[in-house]
């Protein structure tokens, strides 16, 4: 495994080592000992999610408040994905500023996304499978959604009409969650 760092504190791209041979590919998910050793984050993931969207679909901006905010270990499996996420951390430099990456069952490149940030993901292909690891569980009551086509933000997602969910619609607005996190 390769960890890649970003210019925002923490948030990291991780290329696993891919193993290929004539039968096809095999290479680890996740190592928890490694990922400690090599990115320095020492975080216990306690829960897996998996969906599968169809191309133009638009899931996000999703975080969690204290004192259940989630890091999450971000992959696609089949399919591609524009992954996108804010920084909502108010001490660091990158407050309110974005991080995208494409990724893919073709390139296997995984993101580690922090504590403080919101993510979200447009689908680029049909019947991508998106999964992800979170540190803490699902927790309604700490939910949260921020909009995502906040003018503020003016986050360039490459489409002017995806599909969104209504709760996705009605999402706060950037100015609403400025003051969560520290």
């Amino acid at each position: 495994m390769k960890i890649e760092k970003t210019p925002f504190d923490e948030l990291l791209v991780v290329h696993p080592t891919v193993i290929s041979d004539a039968r096809g590919y095999f290479f680890e998910i996740f190592n928890e000992a490694r990922f400690r050793l090599e990115s320095g984050q020492n975080v216990n993931f306690v829960q897996d999610n998996e969906s599968m969207s169809s191309k133009g679909v638009l899931r996000g901006m999703h975080f969690q408040v204290p004192p259940h905010s989630q890091a999450k270990l971000v992959r696609v499996s089949s399919g591609s994905v524009l992954d996108m996420v804010v920084d909502l951390r108010r001490s660091k430099q990158t407050f309110g500023k974005t991080f995208s990456i494409v990724l893919s069952g073709e390139n296997k490149i995984q993101l580690f996304i922090p504590e403080g940030f919101a993510h979200g993901f447009l689908v680029l292909e049909d019947h991508s499978v998106f999964s992800y690891k979170c540190s803490k569980y699902y927790s309604r009551e700490h939910d949260r959604t921020m909009l995502w086509n906040d003018s503020e933000l003016s986050i360039d997602w490459g489409i002017v009409n995806p599909i969104v969910s209504e709760k996705d619609q009605n999402a706060l607005p950037f100015s609403a969650c400025k003051e969560i996190f520290l």
